[in-house]
């Protein structure tokens, strides 16, 4: 039912578009770069794309987490900061996750990154800023009824880990069954006596 609601909307094909965007972009494994605001890390969608990456055999989908503040106790994997930004280069990919109004150090992180060649793209809240300096962008303007913008990483994660010439529906479906697979485990079936 959620599925018919959404596709009514042009919702289904937006992030599938996008995602498609993402997945084309993140070829090389490591050269796709995750970054949030400084009020919050994309932790949530870099989770999704990385098993999307491993269900799907696409190590270049699996994401590097940015962090505006890491610890420095924290595993290596979350231990990436602003630095990594400023060493982007062509043929690797940023997707700025920014519900909220980028701020301008962020902005100018991305310029810098887009300078060097590398592919930027934007889930964004309505930041105008970052939409124009994105190549690619998708925006869930804040108070929408029917999507909210942790439901478009869903749904942008997803249809990065949708193989290409598959319908979208059928696809999606099998995405999110092996998803379901991997989370909870093989069905077992009792055996008959």
């Amino acid at each position: 039912m959620l599925r018919e609601v959404l596709s009514a909307t042009g919702w289904l094909d937006r992030t599938t578009d996008f995602g498609r965007a993402l997945r084309t972009g993140a070829r090389t494994p490591g050269g796709l770069m995750l970054v949030g605001t400084p009020a919050g890390d994309p932790w949530h969608m870099a989770a999704h794309l990385d098993d999307e990456s491993r269900l799907g055999g696409l190590p270049g989908l699996s994401p590097t987490l940015v962090r505006w503040s890491p610890p420095p106790d924290a595993p290596a994997h979350l231990r990436v900061g602003l630095e990594r930004l400023e060493a982007a280069r062509r043929g690797e990919t940023l997707l700025v996750v920014a519900e909220e109004g980028a701020p301008d150090p962020l902005l100018e992180r991305v310029d810098d990154a887009r300078r060097t060649g590398a592919l930027i793209l934007a889930l964004d809240g309505g930041d105008r800023e970052l939409r124009g300096l994105a190549h690619e962008a998708l925006t869930v303007p804040p108070g929408d009824a029917l999507l909210s913008f942790d439901g478009a990483q869903h749904l942008v994660s997803a249809a990065a880990g949708q193989a290409t010439g598959v319908r979208k529906n059928r696809g999606l479906r099998d995405r999110l069954a092996r998803l379901l697979d991997a989370v909870s485990g093989p069905v077992v079936s009792d055996p008959v006596d």
